[in-house]
């Protein structure tokens, strides 16, 4: 058939038959009469043969190679096709994901764009002093939402960490839906960075009847129930912070453990203000008070937590637990009482009771304290 012909069967242009004729690829088995060149069907079959191999990525010379080198095994070719494949795609997704960034972000303009690359090509350095610059170069533009997003996911320097954050808690756009697929992630240092970062986004959206305040609530709910203890605290004190009474037995979970004791006593203070949460705050404390378990810190803690509490019921248990059979225990409610009987409520001091006396009742919880020892007396000078 003539090289028209062969074009038309194959779909390989007149000028690529003729390129390949130049190479050694593909040549005419003949040539008609006036010169024009007529291909066989062994050709077409070495035609097919070579757009195959291309279709795979090889080179024109890698191609030629393989048709005519025995020795020229595929398997080490292949190999390297696919770290080249895997490379290009690679770039291909950070090149997709780059021009997602800028259309979430609805530039107005080219220097919105221009802006928004800067950003992204700052959030890319292996320096971390030069991604937390990226992030406080323009703190009256914290950036888009999505973008900042995905970097506080994979971010590890605490320092540039905090800033993405804070950056995150000021810009516009929706990064629940970014942050809520890390918090489902299998690596758990994305899933605490996923967790912390949404606990960190404005309490008020949070408190919010919207779309994006029930994403953050749902984020952090479903965060209760993590494998991983540390993501458990952090979501339990956003949650706690925003009223959900959910996150109740994690807080006094994370009181009777002494893993951020004050703040979740704190917080269990704030959740006792709630309609009907304040009972089932009090009835939990007082039920690990009594706990067969329960060493004399453990109980010290749960002490601390009850003077955070509203109402009249937490000073009843503390007249209690003054007269407790644990020294340590019985001096700590005794001071506690004489703060809420004095008049020292939550909402009257500077700080709460119990990080006013956090210092000295850790000091009486030390398994080497005894009610003479100087650790007591100087408890009991500083409730005075």
């Amino acid at each position: 058939m003539l090289i028209g012909d062969m074009a038309r069967h194959s779909g390989v242009s007149t000028r690529m038959l003729r390129h390949y004729d130049a190479l050694g690829l593909v040549r005419p088995t003949g040539r008609t009469v006036g010169g024009y060149r007529q291909y066989s069907a062994e050709d077409a079959r070495r035609l097919c043969h070579v757009e195959s191999l291309r279709s795979l990525g090889l080179s024109l010379k890698q191609v030629g190679r393989a048709l005519e080198d025995p020795a020229f095994t595929p398997s080490a070719l292949v190999g390297d096709l696919i770290r080249w494949t895997e490379d290009r795609l690679e770039r291909e997704r950070e090149l997709l994901e780059r021009l997602r960034a800028i259309d979430a972000s609805a530039p107005a303009g080219w220097q919105d764009v221009l802006r928004i690359v800067e950003l992204m090509r700052g959030l890319n350095s292996p320096s971390a002093a030069r991604r937390q610059q990226a992030v406080l170069t323009r703190p009256e533009d914290a950036g888009p939402a999505e973008l900042l997003a995905e970097a506080v996911l994979t971010e590890s320097d605490p320092n540039v960490a905090g800033a993405l954050r804070w950056a995150l808690a000021r810009s516009d756009g929706d990064a629940v839906a970014a942050l809520a697929a890390g918090a489902r992630s299998e690596d758990v240092a994305i899933r605490r960075r996923a967790v912390r970062a949404v606990a960190e986004l404005p309490e008020a959206a949070g408190t919010a009847d919207t779309t994006e305040a029930r994403g953050i609530t749902g984020v952090l709910a479903d965060a209760l129930g993590d494998p991983d203890p540390t993501v458990r605290r952090h979501a339990a004190l956003a949650l706690g912070r925003r009223g959900v009474p959910t996150a109740v037995p994690t807080l006094v979970g994370m009181v009777v453990e002494g893993a951020n004791d004050v703040d979740a006593a704190e917080v269990l203070g704030g959740l006792s203000r709630e309609p009907g949460c304040a009972d089932r705050i009090m009835t939990a404390l007082v039920a690990e008070l009594a706990a067969p378990t329960a060493d004399s810190a453990t109980r010290i803690r749960l002490t601390q937590a009850l003077v955070e509490l509203s109402g009249t019921a937490p000073q009843e248990v503390l007249r209690r637990l003054a007269r407790d059979d644990d020294p340590a225990v019985a001096l700590v409610a005794t001071a506690f009482a004489g703060l809420r009987e004095g008049g020292h409520g939550t909402r009257g001091c500077f700080e709460s009771p119990a990080r006013h006396l956090e210092r000295p009742a850790r000091a009486l919880a030390a398994p080497a304290e005894s009610p003479s020892t100087p650790s007591t007396r100087a408890f009991t000078r500083h409730a005075e």
